[in-house]
């Protein structure tokens, strides 16, 4: 185990005498190691995150700090093999495969004997929330590792171009009939004022996202084509309301209506980053507006509700208000309950805080109008404030994101989208519960997916451009193949995690 000692002597004279003066520097408390990368430029050994920690809590660290993905990947496996084991993984990206596999090995220690007294904050939210508790424990109840709670994660949103609508002198749709008006208006019409016929209605990437706008046939099924209805796992996948979306895609096809680029581009190629470009797109489904379109063209975009189907509105959740596996302590720790206590710190409001923003009064403070800022220039706050004084970006570590001070920020734009985000919540819906399955049934499931998720995004592709015509001998073709690549299997399978 690396442990790192320092111990100074040094002899002083003293007056006309000789004297022994002794210095010993305290060696850290425990060693950490993780990954935290290097577009945040943290510096563990150097941060005042760590240092305003070590101030609150008392707890010193010697660091092991990954920069590198794939090599905190391979590192993982030695960690797994029981190598060199530090005491603690911090913002440690373990999957639910990795920590399930170390705890069953005896490299990671259950922690849920010790969060009701060491962690009264965590231990709270995971009560409050049956769905959160279920997504950090093992079949057996343990919990072996942390989570951070992020009610802000990212979705993959509908972003629509106001301006547009204002004027082709349109209102924000809110059925799929509608949109297909809006959008042949977006096409007719010039909206973007530059005299040619280059706008793109509806750009999109690949079948997956697509299927985003499935919500409007009521359809929200996951990556597994699954979604959970009255305690019952059931696929849209070979339903009539799948058809009936596939078929309305196809007539936005035919009519140019979405960009028929979009099984075979990227982001990057569909990205504006010349602000004097005439924006090309009416709507769009992306995560943010800046991975489509320049910071200038900004105020343009605003999220478009959900559409209505049969008087509902709802959306998939793609990614829930966990992120799994950030802290885990090993077996080679003597003291768990005073890590437990040091990372319960954030999971509270002052913790939240100090990972995200730094220390108020330096790092940031709060003005007249109640909403916080940056205590410095941009430059300064990137070059300087996110890499020393905060540890959020980087990899994501324990703790809990605090939507209401997001939504304080100073800036207007970007204090807006992340209203609108937030307002989103309430349309959002898990399709399947996150739960840790066991080594088994995750390596059939993954032997079904894959085919099974090839074969089915390709062909609906096809229905979607025409190559291949909606009908019944085609349609309860791609329903039969569907079944024999193992869609009723997984159903099965998955069945069995919901109690």
């Amino acid at each position: 185990m690396r442990r790192w000692i320092a111990l100074a002597l040094c002899l002083a004279l003293l007056g006309c005498g000789c004297g022994l003066a002794e210095t010993v520097q305290k060696a850290p408390d425990f060693i950490m190691e993780g990954y935290d990368g290097d577009s945040a430029n943290h510096k563990w050994d150097s941060s005042l995150f760590f240092v305003r920690m070590q101030e609150k809590t008392g707890i010193s660290f010697q660091f092991s700090q990954s920069t590198d993905f794939e090599g905190w990947t391979e590192r993982k496996k030695g960690i797994a093999a029981g190598e060199d084991l530090p005491d603690v993984l911090f913002k440690a990206a373990l999957t639910t495969a990795e920590t399930r596999d170390m705890y069953a090995g005896g490299i990671l220690i259950d922690l849920r004997p010790y969060l009701e007294e060491y962690a009264p904050n965590l231990w709270s939210k995971l009560q409050s929330r049956e769905d959160w508790m279920t997504a950090v424990q093992m079949e057996d109840g343990a919990i072996p590792a942390l989570p951070n709670f992020n009610g802000l994660q990212n979705n993959d949103v509908m972003w629509i171009n106001t301006d547009w609508l204002s004027r082709v002198k349109m209102e924000k749709p809110t059925t799929a009939d509608e949109l297909t008006e809006v959008l042949r208006q977006f096409k007719a019409g010039d909206p973007n004022r530059n005299g040619k016929d280059d706008e793109i209605p509806l750009s999109f990437i690949s079948m997956w996202e697509l299927r985003f706008l499935a919500h409007a046939f009521g359809i929200i099924d996951n990556d597994y084509y699954v979604t959970v209805k009255d305690g019952q796992v059931t696929t849209s996948l070979t339903s009539e309301e799948n058809r009936a979306f596939l078929t309305w895609l196809h007539q936005l096809w035919a009519e140019n209506l979405i960009d028929h680029r979009g099984f075979s581009t990227a982001d990057s190629l569909r990205q504006i980053t010349d602000e004097k470009t005439a924006i090309p797109y009416g709507m769009f489904l992306s995560p943010s507006p800046l991975t489509v379109i320049p910071s200038a063209a900004l105020e343009q975009y605003r999220i478009l509700e959900p559409l209505n189907y049969n008087g509902k509105q709802i959306y998939r959740d793609l990614t829930g208000d966990i992120i799994r596996g950030t802290f885990a302590i090993t077996s080679a720790c003597k003291e768990p309950e005073k890590l437990v206590a040091w990372v319960d710190v954030l999971y509270t409001e002052e913790g939240s805080r100090l990972a995200q923003l730094g220390l108020e009064g330096e790092d940031y403070i709060w003005n007249e109008e109640g909403f916080w800022e940056w205590n410095a220039d941009m430059e300064t706050v990137a070059n300087y404030i996110l890499p020393e004084s905060t540890i959020a970006e980087g990899g994501s570590a324990p703790g809990w994101t605090d939507t209401e001070v997001q939504m304080k920020y100073a800036d207007r734009l970007t204090r807006e989208n992340i209203e609108q985000l937030a307002a989103y919540r309430q349309y959002l819906v898990m399709p399947y519960p996150m739960v840790c399955l066991n080594a088994e049934d995750e390596a059939k499931l993954a032997q079904i997916q894959k085919p099974l998720m090839q074969y089915a995004e390709e062909t609906m592709a096809q229905f979607v451009t025409g190559d291949l015509e909606m009908n019944d001998q085609n349609w309860n073709a791609f329903a039969e193949k569907v079944q024999e690549l193992g869609l009723n299997e997984m159903i099965s399978i998955l069945q069995g995690y919901i109690k």
